[in-house]
């Protein structure tokens, strides 16, 4: 742990994200690092990667700096704070890395910290990629560790989270949290799966907005909108060249505004989707195939 300073004011709540595979075109850690742009939030310590990453696996990166000497960058777990106009909009941000290694103890490391500034709410934020259109607005779903965050979630419209299968950090995370009685919510931003550009800012204004309804904090989004906007119409023309990821966008959005409508709150069967992922996929892998052969 490397601390350049230690903040004086309490931090009632904290926001983390972390780069990797809980972060599907980087709409989480680009939320936050908006927010520590535009807030803006001062960095005052990071964690040490050295006992976290196996280095052949999360590679760090190599640059020239403008003296012309080369410069290494280590993967980044970067804690920053910003204080509001009073105590209760204090804010805690976290921008990290997915561990390749000691997921407990990286965890405890996030929670020792949020404990010393002396954190009520503990809020995370991710990323998935998922079978829906770039054409709507992006679907939020997450959990809360309490009855009246869980009431707080599900009055933004966000959406219960029943996932089971392979795991990120995102859970050791809230585990830990959950040890150190830290009140906790988990929130993810749903990504075209079709769409292999990153980044994809239409999701993380989508998660900026539920997080600002839940944080009560201020900060202008207009320049995350007006880029999700562009993006959204960049897409569009790219798959305006291909009728049949055109036509795979069109069944997303039935689908989509059917899960939608005042008297549906079910989401959509889950088989369905994969089985029709999986047909777009191998549509997909013949089309390459055929043009390899060509």
């Amino acid at each position: 742990m490397i601390e350049h300073e230690s903040p004086n004011p309490k931090l009632p709540t904290m926001i983390v994200a972390f780069a990797g595979w809980p972060d599907a075109a980087e709409a989480a850690t680009r939320a936050i690092r908006y927010l520590v742009r535009k807030l803006p939030a001062k960095k005052f310590a990071e964690i040490d990667p050295e006992e976290f990453y196996d280095f052949t696996v999360t590679r760090p990166h190599t640059r020239i700096d403008r003296r012309g000497k080369r410069v290494i960058r280590w993967p980044r777990n970067d804690f920053y704070y910003f204080e509001g106009e009073d105590e209760s909009r204090n804010l805690l941000l976290f921008i990290g890395t997915e561990p390749n290694l000691r997921w407990r103890a990286y965890s405890n490391i996030i929670t020792d910290i949020a404990r010393r500034s002396e954190v009520d709410v503990v809020i995370s934020l991710g990323a998935l990629l998922d079978a829906v259109p770039h054409t709507r607005e992006p679907r939020v779903t997450g959990r809360a560790s309490s009855a009246t965050l869980t009431g707080k979630v599900k009055w933004l419209g966000i959406q219960n989270s029943g996932y089971q299968g392979p795991t990120g950090i995102h859970t050791a995370f809230t585990e830990a949290c959950s040890q150190h009685g830290l009140e906790h919510a988990s929130i993810w931003g749903h990504s075209p799966h079709y769409v292999e550009t990153s980044p994809n800012p239409r999701v993380s204004l989508a998660l900026l907005e539920k997080l600002r309804s839940l944080v009560d904090f201020d900060v202008d989004l207009k320049e995350l909108d007006l880029a999700g906007e562009a993006f959204e119409e960049d897409v569009t023309k790219a798959i305006a060249k291909r009728s049949d990821v055109s036509s795979y966008v069109t069944k997303l959005e039935r689908r989509y505004d059917a899960s939608n409508r005042p008297d549906d709150d079910e989401m959509p069967d889950a088989d369905d989707m994969v089985r029709e992922l999986e047909q777009f996929l191998r549509s997909q892998h013949r089309q390459s195939d055929q043009q390899s052969d060509t």
